[in-house]
């Protein structure tokens, strides 16, 4: 049988079966996730069965699986809770080969998808393991010796400036040009904290190509932006660990950037430190700047931008305008013009609190506002805190709504272009940030220097009684010994990012105090680690405290989690419903991951506690059928066709918001 390769879909020139696959994060370099399969459509969704299950064996107690898979050819690639990249038979979920990184030293990061190359008949798969960016053959899961160090590159490598063994991580995907993969990463969110630049390597042999400094070198532009000259020598963060987007006819890179680090205090960093929280749109070939847009001037409430922008066509007033979308954790969409960077819907830089109770901090005057509807609520008044939408932190502590994971997350909106609706899910949640003064006082023993250590580095995000909050744990009963305490603490795990720069005493210190060890807390302690002027904490938070009834339920009135559909076109809300469930009450939950919309008028998605996925009308928002799952499916569905038949696959990983860990894929299809 002839099989004749376009693009990527396949066609059986015999039977004349158009195979459609899923061969790039999001389902495509414009990150719509879109499909434009038609099988499964609005009549007969309610027919969906459970078509295979993989197992991948190696899921623990807190893992998690946020992939969205790759299919191409008809083998479907995903990664396992531990990292292990995999190929199955994409339509029966037979295990066809497993890649095993960890026979190399790496922290076992979250990861939510991998990149494709294909060069003719040669397909190469990119993916992170901690700092390590993998070359593995498609075809034979062995990895690729030619690239970097026999299949591997360290991205602490290829700055310009040294990273030492400061935390970097790879979540998201990075993405090709030409013959280039262009990645960003995750750094440490207080100081120090690596630089977040993003760079190109070339895909066959690992080289550096280009690099783009977020924070400006001299003679850069935005250099000025930061009021300390030397920031570029130290400063951290501004990082695009979201993803990418790429208008590949213009050779435009589209990177949504981070905070500076340290997220809740700038005294260090004053000014409106570009390219933090921008929307970045580089020159692919060369990694020039072409335009950017700054979503918040000095952020000082951790509002990354959370999902790469999507690239859309809007027709307005008898214009057809090539734009791109790009959501935010305030619960705003901005829409630019893909070339210029200009606005499609006015953007006012609107007056907001310009004075901190926190000496040395200098907040921006004004702050962006885009006239277009916001997909979420962005106030929610609670007693006895400081609220307001651009409120800045304080001791008393200071309402952040829709919340450190809301509105739209790292999940991504979908975008359908015959309708030119967004469909965004999104997280209202309130939560209290608290700061505390970062106690500097001469430590004698191992538990005074420990509980110093604690509150400068860990208690942001585990409280000050080491209880957890949020999506971290509690940390108040520790299974570790101090050995593999110390190992965890260097190299990192999940969402924890490492400290490999803390001592060697440092760590037992810290060690004494967490795992409560009586005998090493009564050593005494000589002070190791030396921070710079700049990477001093003078401030931090009491962790990341979600405001909550005493049921344990969010403590404001739902809806908690929502889906809406968003007229790009109109600038107007379509329809907007709850996603999720409580036992009992329609309220909506909180929600990691993204949808796909498809051609047959169906939206998929999973994403809530309540372990569901779910199909919606596309134009009514009316739910049509749902699904348990073996855990929660927190990731974005992949949608492709075999042989004419459609799948919709979901990586079944639990994990987040104290939910059991899974270890499964799951893939529907029509009977």
């Amino acid at each position: 049988m002839k099989i004749i390769i376009l693009g990527a879909v396949l066609v059986c020139a015999s039977c004349r079966v158009v195979d459609t696959d899923w061969a790039a994060y999001g389902g495509g370099k414009d990150s719509r996730h879109y499909s434009e399969l038609t099988q499964i459509d609005t009549n007969n969704v309610t027919r969906l069965g459970v078509a295979w299950t993989y197992h991948c064996g190696d899921a623990d107690s807190n893992t998690q699986i946020q992939v969205n898979g790759l299919e191409y050819g008809g083998v479907f690639y995903g990664v396992s809770p531990q990292l292990k990249l995999f190929a199955l038979d994409a339509a029966t979920g037979r295990a066809l080969w497993t890649f095993d990184p960890r026979n190399q030293f790496f922290s076992l990061n979250v990861c939510r998808g991998l990149t494709m190359y294909r060069d003719g008949d040669s397909v190469h798969l990119f993916y992170g393991a901690g700092s390590r960016l993998f070359c593995v053959d498609a075809q034979s899961g062995k990895a690729v010796e030619t690239f970097g160090k026999g299949g591997w590159i360290d991205l602490h490598e290829g700055l310009d400036r040294p990273a030492g063994d400061q935390y970097m991580a790879m979540t998201s995907p990075g993405i090709v040009y030409k013959d280039m993969i262009i990645v960003g990463d995750r750094v440490e969110e207080e100081t120090p904290a690596a630089p977040g630049d993003i760079r190109a390597f070339d895909v066959h042999s690992g080289l550096r190509r280009w690099i783009f400094h977020t924070i400006p070198h001299p003679g850069e532009a935005g250099y000025e932006t930061w009021d300390d000259t030397s920031a570029y020598h130290y400063a951290g963060g501004v990082n695009t660990w979201a993803g990418f987007s790429l208008d590949e006819e213009r050779g435009i890179l589209f990177a949504p950037t981070g905070s500076a680090s340290y997220d809740f205090y700038g005294g260090n960093r004053t000014g409106n430190d570009l390219y933090a929280n921008c929307v970045l749109a580089l020159d692919a070939a060369t990694g020039k700047r072409i335009w950017h847009f700054q979503t918040v001037h000095h952020d000082l409430w951790d509002r990354d931008l959370p999902a790469a922008p999507v690239l859309v066509t809007l027709h307005k007033e008898g214009k057809s305008i090539d734009a791109i979308a790009q959501i935010t954790k305030s619960g705003f969409v901005f829409l630019f013009d893909r070339q210029t960077g200009q606005p499609v819907y006015p953007v006012t830089e609107t007056p907001v609190p310009a004075v901190s109770e926190l000496p040395g901090e200098k907040l921006s005057p004004t702050q962006p506002v885009p006239a277009f509807p916001p997909f979420a609520r962005q106030h929610a008044p609670i007693q006895g805190y400081h609220n307001g939408f651009f409120e800045p932190p304080s001791r008393e502590g200071t309402v952040i709504f829709p919340g450190f994971d809301g509105g739209g997350e790292w999940g991504g909106p979908s975008f359908d272009p015959g309708t030119g609706i967004l469909y965004v899910n999104a997280n209202e949640m309130a939560w209290i940030l608290t700061m505390v003064d970062v106690k500097t006082t001469p430590a004698s023993t191992y538990l005074e220097a420990g509980k110093q250590l604690y509150a400068a580095n860990c208690m942001s995000c585990h409280g000050p009684q080491l209880q957890g909050g949020g999506n971290y744990p509690s940390l108040q009963q520790v299974p570790y010994t101090l050995d593999s305490f110390v190992h965890v603490v260097t190299t990192g795990r999940r969402m924890m990012p490492g400290f490999p720069g803390l001592s060697a005493e440092d760590k037992e210190a810290l060690a004494s105090y967490i795992l409560k060890d009586k005998n090493l807390q009564r050593h005494r302690y000589t002070p190791g680690s030396q921070l710079s002027a700049f990477d001093k904490m003078r401030y931090t938070s009491t962790g990341y405290i979600k405001y909550l009834d005493k049921n344990g339920l969010p403590g404001i009135p739902p809806p908690w989690g929502t889906l809406t559909a968003l007229d790009l076109n109109a600038g107007r809300i379509v329809w907007q419903d709850t996603l999720g469930d409580y036992p009992g009450i329609h309220s909506g939950t909180e929600n990691y991951g993204g949808s796909v919309v498809t051609a047959g008028g169906v939206l998929f998605i999973a994403a809530t506690r309540d372990h569901k996925i779910r199909a919606f009308n596309k134009r009514t928002g009316r739910l049509l059928w749902s699904a348990d799952l073996p855990a929660c499916g927190f990731a974005t569905p992949t949608v492709y066709s075999i042989k004419g038949k459609e799948y919709v696959v979901i990586a079944c990983g639990g994990g987040k918001l104290k939910m059991p860990s899974g270890d499964s894929y799951v893939a529907f299809a029509l009977p």
